[in-house]
């Protein structure tokens, strides 16, 4: 594979960028998803009178 910066590896092209911010994506998506599911089912169970 051909690299058109010296200073960085085929690796590291391939990977984004060195700060790591996929991870960081990945968890603040997690983390939003978890929030949403949690809103979605205190909602639901405040709407659904009890039996």
């Amino acid at each position: 594979m051909k690299t058109y910066d010296p200073h960085k590896s085929a690796t590291e092209l391939r990977q984004a960028n060195s700060r790591k911010m996929n991870s960081r994506v990945l968890a603040m998506s997690l983390i939003g998803v978890v929030i949403a599911l949690v809103v979605i089912y205190i909602i639901y169970s405040i709407a659904m009178p009890a039996a």
